[in-house]
């Protein structure tokens, strides 16, 4: 057998191994495969790219992307959108910092505060999407902007510029270290368990392709939204509650560019905008993607605008991409 013959059957195998793959399967392995493709690029454009030391600063960044994005992936698999989250996540950070004091003795109350406000955002949404037939795009823009206004209100329009001894010193250790990347994995542990162990995960994905079947097949869909959407607004106040941690400060406006990451985290994921289909594993790799794409171009100096259109590029290709794939399927 000729060389050309052997890679052209090897090639073959591996064609039919991928195709057996489950879609799921296929769209997780992309996700991963986009990942290694950007941080091969960053280390073949930029020294020192691939790092541990560099590779480390991406993942703790990349784990904020990946708590808001928990929480957008559970609402998008049964085919809703959660937009209320920038400031759901600006909210915690705020009511974190005021309740805390910078006073290690009262982190405990400041972080249960903290969550019960996106627990409590977050029931509200989901009983406006469930119980009164809200869009949820409606829904949740709503409470965004009511939540905007809050805040806004109890802060004064201000930003919080001394607001860095509010962050508990022993917090902060933890979060700009390693402690991050094991809350991180937790919560990837709690979502893929939820969702690939439990009764509650068959029922997500069961509502997610179609929520007249599931509710024909005696699912409760309007308890499994109201759980979704609840669970959205805690990892959002996660989120918050850690970027004050990280950044030792809260400020107006911190939650903005989550909303866009967040999808984008969970589309570049693998899940599908529609519902029904999606890991959270995937999303783990969008958004490390995300971030390694930055990166990347903040190294190479690219300016802003260039970032923003690249950025905007290389989603849309690694989107066309997963198309293709479907199509196929």
């Amino acid at each position: 057998m000729s060389i050309d013959t052997q890679a052209s059957t090897q090639a073959e195998t591996g064609k039919r191994r991928l195709d057996s793959l489950t879609p799921n399967t296929k769209l997780i392995l992309y996700a991963y495969a986009a990942t290694a493709a950007v941080l091969l690029a960053g280390a073949l454009l930029h020294p020192g790219f691939a790092g541990w030391a560099s590779l480390r600063a991406m993942l703790i960044v990349a784990s904020f992307i990946g708590f808001v994005a928990a929480g957008q992936m559970l609402v998008v698999l049964i085919g809703g959108i959660d937009l209320s989250i920038p400031w759901v996540l600006n909210s915690a950070a705020i009511v974190f910092t005021t309740a805390g004091l910078g006073q290690s003795g009262r982190l405990p109350y400041a972080i249960a505060l903290a969550l019960c406000v996106g627990a409590a955002v977050g029931l509200l949404n989901g009983l406006g999407v469930a119980w009164l037939g809200v869009p949820a795009v409606v829904m949740t823009l709503g409470l965004n902007g009511i939540m905007q206004g809050l805040s806004l209100g109890l802060s004064g329009g201000l930003t919080c510029s001394s607001c860095a001894s509010y962050a508990p010193e022993p917090l902060r250790r933890l979060v700009q270290g390693d402690t991050q990347l094991l809350l991180w994995a937790a919560v990837a542990v709690f979502v893929t368990v939820l969702l690939s162990l439990t009764r509650f995960g068959r029922h997500v994905y069961a509502v997610g392709n179609s929520p007249r079947a599931a509710y024909l097949a005696g699912v409760p869909v309007r308890s499994v939204t109201v759980t979704l959407y609840t669970l959205s607004g805690v990892f959002a106040a996660l989120a918050g509650i850690t970027l004050v941690a990280y950044g030792g400060q809260a400020s107006l406006g911190l939650g903005d560019p989550y909303l866009f990451e967040s999808i984008a985290a969970v589309v570049v994921g693998g899940v599908s905008i529609l519902g029904g289909r999606g890991h959270y594993i995937g999303v783990v790799a969008g958004s490390v993607t995300l971030v390694a794409i930055v990166t990347l171009l903040q190294a190479k100096q690219v300016p802003e605008y260039g970032r923003d259109i690249i950025y905007g590029l290389v989603i849309l290709a690694i989107l066309f991409t997963y198309g293709r794939d479907r199509e196929h399927d």
